[in-house]
């Protein structure tokens, strides 16, 4: 990944709690002839050493765990914005300004191996559902499915268990612009009503 010193961050506090908040990762592994990519939502453990999942047990990336040592990459995306040159003072000053686009990405390394234990997945699952149905108003819970189709469903997938071996971010919040420039870009974000917007707004305010 191509990282400019001043779109780097190596706070560890700060870049699990991005994964946390964007659970959804894309999860790279290399098989004998290709990149097998998978988009899977991912749970950092409580002790940060860790990423949890779950994959189909006709999942490629099942096979090569089976084999052997497997090294992924786990690629979060955090909130993403358009930056349109229109907010820059510099716009009406000289006319140089070009449109570009802030994003937040962490990367992490590391070895995957399986889950096989059925009592952990199922622990695993329930845990995904309890933390996300809340944001819904929902009070659904794994066990309010019945309890064969509970089991037929939990056979046809793999716990996957991530040691983390490296994390690094990429945060390209407008850094490399001027004092003015960067204002221009706040002040604007925060006449938006757009999600996307906000969430922007909010990263480049707590950088």
């Amino acid at each position: 990944m191509y990282l400019p010193k001043h779109f780097l961050v190596e706070d560890r506090g700060i870049l699990l709690k991005v994964m946390g908040e964007y659970p959804l990762a894309t999860l790279i592994g290399n098989t004998d002839s290709e990149l097998e990519i998978n988009h899977i939502p991912l749970v950092v453990s409580k002790d940060g050493q860790y990423l949890h999942g779950h994959i189909a047990r006709m999942n490629p990336l099942t096979k090569l765990a089976q084999a052997g040592e497997v090294k992924v990459t786990a690629i979060f995306y955090g909130p993403h914005a358009y930056i349109t040159p229109a907010w820059y003072p510099s716009k009406y000053e000289t006319g140089k300004v070009v449109p570009t686009w802030n994003y937040a990405v962490v990367h992490v390394q590391g070895v995957l191996s399986l889950k096989e234990d059925p009592q952990w997945i199922r622990q695993h699952v329930s845990q995904l559902t309890d933390t996300h149905e809340p944001i819904y108003q929902s009070d659904w819970k794994l066990d309010d499915a019945p309890e064969d189709y509970v089991q037929m469903m939990l056979k046809a997938i793999v716990g996957i268990e991530i040691k983390i071996s490296s994390l690094v971010g990429k945060f390209k919040l407008s850094q490399n612009r001027t004092p003015s420039e960067y204002g221009g870009v706040i002040q604007n974000l925060k006449q938006s009503s757009l999600e996307d917007l906000q969430a922007m707004l909010k990263l480049m305010k707590q950088d």
